[in-house]
């Protein structure tokens, strides 16, 4: 992964000591070993409620070539987000075309390619860490790349009759029983779900339903309705797992970022 790449540099170099990256996290459950029981029960906040405060990394349910993971192990669904779906997902077909293109051109115009802000889908499936922090009428995540944040208002609020579009779109929570249901609107237009290219227009809405069936594992069931791109809406879940004993490390994208027209000159 990148982010260790990038720790090792740091260490060889010595410039800054990166132990901080290894530090114990409070309050873990855990093994006689000392490991982290993750198969222990959720934690509950002060209502009752399932906190998911924690560190959380996307699955890693796609194996490494023979030789080995170079960069990142992505998920699945990092690169394909109908993939498990009997079909695929159900695309409008100009949105089909677009996806065979961008899909046989390695995603070249994809935005985390250009640096650019990927949205709350790619942020679930991106191999790298984001912090959730659950305080009252707030459920806060703090990405790793390009030290973004997202914030998930459950204090009751509505969704804006006026929403200026922006990446991650405006969001607002409420429970039901022991799972958080976030409804988001209001995105940009012309966002990609997936490093194959699928399209999503400023007309999408967007629910997400959080659970924490145990100690060390998030379950974020996704479904998107989107009538520019797609024939229905479709939902798919997405897995993460608890990282303990480490912290965030800034992955930064945006800075002086000159690749990209390098990369893909024809001359």
């Amino acid at each position: 992964m990148k982010r260790r790449l990038l720790i090792a540099g740091l260490l060889a170099a010595g410039a800054l000591d990166a132990q901080w990256l290894h530090y114990p996290t409070p309050g873990l459950p855990r093994l006689a070993d000392g490991k982290a029981n993750l198969k222990a029960p959720a934690p509950r906040a002060a209502d009752g409620k399932p906190d998911f405060s924690g560190l959380w990394l996307q699955e890693h349910d796609r194996p490494c070539p023979p030789g080995g993971c170079a960069d990142f192990q992505a998920s699945e669904q990092f690169y394909d987000m109908g993939y498990g779906m009997p079909g695929g997902l159900p695309y409008q077909p100009w949105a089909a075309e677009i996806v065979k293109k961008r899909t046989a051109s390695n995603g070249l115009n994809d935005p985390d390619t250009l640096c650019v802000p990927h949205g709350i889908i790619k942020a679930h499936t991106v191999d790298l860490l984001r912090k959730m922090i659950q305080v009252p009428g707030l459920l806060a995540i703090l990405n790793e790349r390009n030290a973004s944040y997202r914030q998930i208002f459950t204090d009751g609020r509505a969704l804006p009759a006026d929403m200026l579009p922006t990446w991650n779109g405006y969001s607002t929570g409420r429970w039901e029983g022991d799972t958080l249901v976030v409804r988001t609107e209001g995105f940009r237009d012309g966002m990609w779900l997936d490093r194959n290219g699928t399209p999503m227009s400023d007309a999408a809405k967007i629910t997400e339903k959080f659970r924490r069936p145990n100690f060390g594992t998030l379950e974020v069931e996704v479904t998107v309705d989107d009538p520019k791109v797609f024939t229905k809406p479709w939902a798919t879940t997405l897995r993460q797992t608890l990282q303990p004993d480490t912290e965030l490390l800034d992955y930064i994208c945006l800075e002086n970022e000159k690749d990209i027209p390098h990369l893909f000159d024809k001359k």
